[in-house]
């Protein structure tokens, strides 16, 4: 294992606290992880810096399992740790101590990772290349959400392409870490069941759902701004898209799987103000109830009387190729929705001959489920005969993968993952700039089409599963969204 100086810009935020810092700590434990990593984690001022430990020891604690943390470990991993104060926009705060600190080439490994707003990207990548930090080996990691739409992300891109090349540059999406959509490669192309079965003549349609409970969690000036269509179906959910619908790549590299996820996005049906409301589906919650709780409204979260921000969107997208022919992707999101899931659905066609009675039972088509959080399991729905009748009587019956029970040394972190292939310098599980543009360039007409066209969200209770125009989007088809 390399030595490695990892600078985190943004070393007391949120994202740092509740998840590098918790994924790192495990790579550690695990011997993921060289002993000579140096974690140098920024902060405002000097005040930060000295309560620095004391405030991630805190942190751990809360969001690392009790059986992960033990002061054993704790002491071993507070050794890599370096708080140290710097300001990204003022050079003469930290720069220099930082350049002093930061060991050579040839001692370790570079990686500077952005946990901070996309608006300063530019500066940090300034800052970092006046100062030489950068050498042809150092590596930079950026989150999300990267741009605001199509012009904004170029922008963003520009200026980071002017201090670190393409394959410098690491942009993250933490769902592409979890261990279940790494598997979605591995089901569809070990599997001779499913490849083979994997296009228009056996798929009826597909749904990807990403559902959360909680609302704006003190997010409430970016999420206004940005909505549940930029916030969610932007990244996560085309990117489940893309490893659902893209062709079996040459070979199982980043260039390669890149290059068939940028196929799917080029075939994306575009969404204009003809098929807006036929097509998608905005909808904002307002008060209601959770777990027995009443909850606040969107409007009362942000303490605004007026807002037209989309915390919920469904939408019913097409790949237009030869495998995809026909087929719909139903696109689900939403804020304050009745669970926490995310799943992808791929519903199957129905027999083409039913040669049992209709007081025999009805012959589900069979379903493959795959979810992500908050278990990971894949199950597949087939119909069976009810063993404890006589007579055939049919019901549906599942096969159950859950990958807990199947590896009980699993624990899926996502950025453990996504942050040991920064350090291997693995790019298979990060998105290409190309695959940026290309999404922004599906997403940015409907956007205008809603501007457009005046398409005001529709109210949904708290609690529930967002508007009931949601659910007419499959029932308009015979079909249905998978609730249970």
């Amino acid at each position: 294992m390399q030595a490695t100086d990892l600078v985190i810009f943004g070393g007391t935020g949120d994202l740092t606290l509740r998840k590098l810092m918790p994924a790192l700590f495990r790579a550690l434990n695990e011997k993921s992880i060289s002993e000579k990593t140096v974690i140098y984690a920024t902060c405002r001022n000097k005040k930060q810096a000295e309560s620095y430990a004391s405030k991630l020891k805190i942190s751990l604690k809360k969001y690392l399992d009790n059986h992960e943390f033990t002061e054993e470990r704790w002491n071993k991993f507070k050794k890599l740790v370096q708080p140290i104060v710097l300001d990204i926009s003022d050079s003469s705060i930290g720069w220099q101590e930082l350049k002093n600190q930061l060991r050579s080439q040839q001692q370790a490994q570079r990686i500077f990772y952005f946990a901070i707003a996309p608006t300063i990207f530019a500066k940090c990548c300034e800052q970092i290349s006046a100062f030489q930090l950068n050498h042809p080996e150092s590596r930079v990691v950026v989150e999300k959400p990267l741009g605001y739409n199509r012009k904004t992300a170029n922008e963003i891109n520009q200026k980071i392409a002017q201090y670190f090349d393409e394959k410098q540059t690491f942009r993250i999406d933490h769902y592409l870490g979890k261990e279940t959509v790494q598997n979605l490669m591995a089901l569809r192309f070990s599997n001779i069941l499913f490849e083979n079965m994997w296009d228009k003549n056996s798929i009826d349609h597909i749904q990807i759902s990403i559902s959360e409970t909680v609302g704006l969690e003190g997010r409430a000036d970016f999420y206004n701004d940005a909505g549940a269509l930029r916030d969610m179906v932007q990244n996560h959910l085309l990117q489940l898209l893309c490893l659902i619908a893209m062709e079996p790549p040459n070979k199982l590299n980043s260039d390669n799987i890149r290059t068939e996820k940028l196929k799917v996005l080029q075939s994306l049906r575009k969404i204009d103000t003809d098929s807006i409301r036929e097509e998608t589906i905005r909808g904002q919650y307002v008060s209601g109830e959770e777990n027995g709780k009443l909850v606040k409204g969107y409007l009362e979260e942000l303490a605004s009387t007026n807002s037209f921000c989309e915390t919920f969107v469904a939408i019913k997208a097409h790949v237009e190729n030869w495998r995809w022919a026909g087929v719909p992707f139903y696109l689900r999101t939403g804020k304050r929705l009745n669970a926490r899931r995310a799943e992808i659905i791929i519903q199957f066609k129905s027999t083409s001959h039913h040669i049992f009675s209709p007081s025999q039972g009805e012959a589900l088509p069979n379903k493959l489920i795959i979810q992500l959080q908050p278990e990971e399991r894949i199950q597949l729905q087939l119909n069976s005969k009810d063993l404890a009748k006589s007579k055939t009587q049919l019901q549906p019956i599942f096969l159950d993968l859950n990958l807990t029970e199947n590896f009980p040394t699993f624990y899926n972190d996502a950025y453990k993952r996504l942050l040991l292939d920064v350090f291997d310098n693995d790019p298979s599980l990060f998105i290409h700039r190309d695959e940026i543009d290309q999404a922004w360039a599906w997403i940015d007409p409907i956007i205008e089409s809603w501007s457009k066209t005046n398409y005001q969200p529709e109210l949904y209770r708290a609690g529930t599963w967002g508007p009931e125009t949601a659910d007419k989007l499959l029932k308009q088809s015979g079909r249905a969204w998978h609730n249970q």
